[in-house]
C-alpha cells in the first residue's frame, strides 16, 4: 500500500476524535484481500478491526448499511481510501 493522503487521515482523526496514524492504517490495509471485499464474514470482520482502531463502537445495523454499500458500489478492492470514506459517512 502507498502513502495514506493527509486528507483521508485527518478525516478518520476529525470523526473519531482519535489519533490514528498512518501506520496503523496501512498495518490494517495489508490485511486486506481483493476477496475481503467479496466475502460478507470478512468484510464484517474488516469492519469490526476498522471499529476497534479507532475505538468508536458500530452498530450491527451500521455494519449490514456498510456491507450493502459496499457490495452495491462494486469497490475496487485495492482503494483503501475509498472504503474509509464510506466508512466515515455512517
Amino acid at each position: 500500500m502507498g502513502k495514506v493522503s493527509k486528507d483521508a487521515l485527518s478525516a478518520i482523526n476529525k470523526k473519531t476524535g482519535k489519533n490514528i496514524t498512518e501506520g496503523a492504517v496501512k498495518k490494517l490495509a495489508g490485511t486486506v484481500k481483493p476477496s475481503t471485499m467479496q466475502n460478507e464474514a470478512e468484510l464484517r470482520k474488516l469492519i469490526k478491526q476498522v471499529s476497534s482502531m479507532a475505538k468508536v463502537p458500530v452498530t450491527e445495523s451500521t455494519v449490514n448499511e456498510i456491507v450493502a454499500a459496499v457490495k452495491k458500489s462494486g469497490m475496487n478492492p485495492s482503494n483503501m481510501e475509498a472504503l474509509m470514506k464510506l466508512m466515515l459517512k455512517k
